[in-house]
């Protein structure tokens, strides 16, 4: 017996449509919360919680700080930090979340687990779904070009996950509950090919396009639940992320530090880079943005950094 986590309920409409009569607290961002707050006049008196930090320790002390008793209902208004925070105050106090995307940066806002940095690694802890997503297609086009569809890249790390999943399996190297399966690299292979296809409209703000994006993120999102894991999407362009974050700080977002990975472990696993560098810049991902020498560094301490964090095995255990 197993059970399979759920994807949030759709709705797709303009966020002016929204009328709430239950006490709210919003967690969410200042920029995210300047470019939307005006149009959400149908949220009365929300409690706002700024999140600035992915620890548990930072949410607990976020919700002592809040009226818990009085509120009905969490919205997360943002990105990944946000709606992260968002699920685990919501499952720590059994409240229904709703999830409002102000752009398509990450597939958080799918996923029924929060990400933590611990001991210079990201980790997921389980936390809940958001229960009902509003896709405001309006609000994601007019995000900036930065953030618009920066979670093109938890999609496009297919090409480098799921080739690490199939090294790992010639190598032997896969555990027993993360066997190589042919049926889901295929899913995962023609979920790429979409995003790949789809990348330079999401990024230039075309509405079809970023629905398709965020059609491909829950697929994928989809995916890794069936089978129980995110080796098909996850593999050393993350640990690379999860690393060079140690040197660069917390000020890049996901997308700035997973672009690049995918690019430089791409390069290590002997593919084909240009359409993955062509999808990449279509969404404005800077690939620059880390200096040279921490790249260096990183690449340099990564086998030791995957073996201490007990990481899949990948490309990025080899030296």
């Amino acid at each position: 017996m197993f059970s399979i986590p759920h994807l949030p309920v759709v709705h797709q409409h303009r966020i002016t449509q929204i009328e709430e009569s239950r006490r709210a607290l919003v967690v969410t961002s200042p920029p995210a919360w300047q470019a939307v707050s005006a149009q959400l006049t149908g949220l009365r008196h929300p409690h706002l919680l700024m999140s600035s930090e992915a620890t548990v320790a930072a949410w607990q002390e976020y919700a002592t700080h809040c009226p818990m008793d009085d509120i009905e209902v969490v919205y997360a208004i943002g990105g990944g930090l946000s709606v992260d925070t968002a699920k685990y105050v919501a499952h720590t106090y059994n409240l229904p979340l709703i999830c409002i995307p102000t752009a398509l940066t990450v597939d958080a806002f799918l996923t029924p687990a929060s990400g933590i940095r611990r001991d210079g690694c990201v980790y997921y802890i389980p936390t809940k779904a958001p229960d009902t997503l509003i896709l405001d297609l309006h609000v994601i086009a007019a995000a900036p070009n930065h953030l618009r569809a920066a979670g093109v890249t938890d999609v496009l790390s297919i090409a480098t996950g799921s080739w690490d999943w199939r090294f790992a399996d010639a190598q032997g190297r896969n555990p027993a509950n993360m066997q190589f399966i042919d049926w889901a690299d295929d899913m995962a292979q023609a979920i790429l090919r979409h995003t790949l296809a789809c990348a330079p409209g999401a990024g230039a703000g075309d509405h079809g396009a970023l629905k398709t994006l965020f059609d491909m993120l829950a697929l994928e999102v989809q995916l890794c639940h069936q089978i129980g894991h995110s080796r098909p999407e996850e593999g050393s362009e993350h640990y690379f992320a999860y690393a060079v974050e140690n040197s660069v700080g917390h000020g890049l977002l996901h997308g700035d530090l997973v672009g690049p990975g995918i690019m430089i472990m791409a390069e290590r696993q002997g593919q084909d880079t240009a359409p993955l560098r062509q999808a990449l810049e279509a969404c404005h991902i800077p690939l620059h943005k880390i200096p040279p020498h921490i790249i260096s560094h990183t690449l340099d301490l990564l086998p030791d950094y995957c073996a201490q964090h007990q990481l899949p095995f990948g490309i990025a255990h080899t030296r």
